[in-house]
């Protein structure tokens, strides 16, 4: 996914911290696994002959149910036996909507409801299980203004109603603000959820904490990413952010992108890296194929 996060400066954080059992249990878990692994996620298809020397490297891969950013179609749809029979574990993406588009609109929340049953829709049409985690792609950054904020947790209501479950894509990366207030999206979101249960996939990819574009034996915690009740931490990006990530070693290559090992540089199939604490974040394998 590739973002501007842009730096959205508004109203103080909830002083209060208001959550509900199951946002605690989340919280419990992602402190508490220690089992980790790696996970793939890029805005095109890598394509079937390629998946085997991916599950070598990787036990899950994002997977898109409408139109990745910055593209013209979804070449993930269909694709879903391919990935699973390979061995993958899942991370269900649906891209939402840039705050440009909310301020069109009267009723942000209107807006969120109806992407929601869409997600849903797709999930269902790609035969994902009832239960599976939707993670929605917040691609801007700071802390979230009013439009923004009915746009998601109306999304999260929807998904959650629907025997789906709601997760969130959005910035761990620490922001100063100009009254000396560091906020992070993923806490910003967090603290204005009122309780809803929602599971966090946070970038960071800023060095330290992200080692860059690397392939560890055993995945890093998605808690070093700095978000402690993150479950799922994207550390590298392709292609590799010069204003985030212009600390990180030299292990991405010299156009930029991350590249994984037994794939042949010249197929050009770069990616986004991710370690969760699970090999199927989705919790979307179908046991029917």
């Amino acid at each position: 996914m590739k973002g501007t996060w842009l730096s959205l400066i508004f109203l103080m954080l909830a002083t209060s911290d208001r959550h509900s059992s199951p946002a605690r249990a989340a919280d419990a878990h992602a402190t508490t696994s220690h089992q980790t692994y790696l996970g793939f996620d890029r805005n095109k298809y890598p394509g079937d002959a390629n998946l085997a020397a991916l599950r070598r490297t990787f036990a899950f891969s994002g997977y898109w149910l409408n139109t990745p950013p910055g593209s013209a179609t979804n070449t993930w749809i269909g694709h879903r036996k391919a990935l699973q029979s390979a061995g993958f574990g899942f991370l269900l993406l649906f891209n939402g909507r840039l705050d440009a588009d909310l301020k069109k609109d009267p009723d942000a929340g209107r807006l969120g409801i109806a992407d929601a049953a869409e997600a849903v829709a797709a999930v269902r049409r790609e035969g994902f299980p009832e239960n599976a985690i939707i993670f929605l792609d917040q691609e801007e950054g700071g802390r979230m203004l009013a439009e923004q904020k009915s746009y998601i947790f109306a999304w999260v209501d929807g998904v959650n109603a629907s025997g789906f479950r709601a997760g969130i894509y959005c910035s761990g990366i620490p922001f100063s603000e100009r009254n000396g207030i560091t906020v992070t999206t993923a806490a910003d979101i967090r603290e204005n959820a009122n309780g809803r249960n929602i599971v966090y996939w946070v970038v960071n990819d800023a060095c330290p904490p992200s080692a860059g574009c690397a392939f560890p034996t055993r995945a890093p915690r998605p808690r070093q990413s700095g978000v402690t009740f993150a479950e799922v931490w994207q550390f590298a990006q392709s292609p590799k952010r010069r204003d985030i990530a212009a600390g990180c070693p030299t292990n991405y290559d010299q156009d930029g992108n991350c590249y994984p090992p037994a794939i042949p540089r010249a197929e050009h199939i770069f990616v986004d890296v991710n370690a969760a604490t699970s090999s199927d974040p989705s919790a979307g394998r179908s046991r029917a194929q």
